[in-house]
């Protein structure tokens, strides 16, 4: 597993619920809104999903094991400059900045403006950026920040529900926009990303989350 990936890491059991101390520190980066637009995200996320189930791809958000292989996989301790691809209401998006250094910087891509719109509104923290457009649009988003090629593109849009060319122009543009040597991580539930992405980048490695609902698979492309 990902002992394979990262030698010396042991994998250990995160717990579901944030520590106390961590709710009550209102000087965090990545604090959310107390109340109510906490309590409507899952409504909001599954609103969206029933509205438009071929771009939210999934009617529960991520877990937080999912989110923390994805971190881990992603390798955002080294990271500068990190693309996040369907954030969703900013789980995971949460879970990426808390590894982030504090001198990176994550541009989060959305197509759909609501939910593009909660995470602006839940997520307070100077390295991030929301960018609402496809996910095709990575080049756009990042002359947007007059940022330069990304390290890392993280990816939780649902390739097995889009037409094969929008997939493939996605997949080029992530591979167009990265860094030689940058890393393309999507977790799917369907294994179509990873037909499509050898033909862009070649053979992934991957990694499946089974303390997720559905269970994911975490694939790992590599730019040459």
């Amino acid at each position: 597993m990902l002992a394979g990936w990262f030698p010396g890491y042991t994998p250990t059991m995160p717990t579901l619920r944030p520590r106390r101390s961590d709710l009550r520190r209102s000087d965090s980066p990545h604090s959310d809104l107390p109340g109510r637009a906490r309590r409507d995200a899952p409504v909001l996320f599954f609103k969206s999903f029933l509205e438009r189930p071929k771009e939210v791809g999934s009617v529960i958000p991520s877990s937080r094991f999912l989110e923390r292989r994805v971190a881990r996989a992603a390798r955002l301790d080294t990271a500068k400059i990190v693309v996040e691809l369907g954030p969703g209401t900013g789980g995971t998006t949460r879970a990426l900045l808390r590894h982030l250094a504090p001198d990176a910087h994550l541009v989060a891509i959305e197509i759909n403006p609501r939910l593009a719109e909660q995470v602006r509104t839940r997520i307070s923290d100077p390295r991030l950026s929301v960018y609402t457009g496809s996910a095709a649009d990575i080049d756009d988003a990042l002359r947007s920040q007059n940022l330069g090629a990304p390290d890392v593109v993280v990816s939780g849009i649902p390739f097995s529900t889009m037409p094969k060319s929008l997939a493939l122009e996605i997949l080029r543009s992530v591979r167009d926009a990265l860094a030689p040597g940058g890393l393309f991580v999507a977790y799917q539930v369907r294994d179509r990303v990873k037909v499509l992405g050898r033909m862009v980048f070649g053979e992934p490695r991957s990694q499946l989350e089974i303390r997720n609902v559905p269970p994911m698979r975490v694939y790992r492309f590599a730019k040459p």
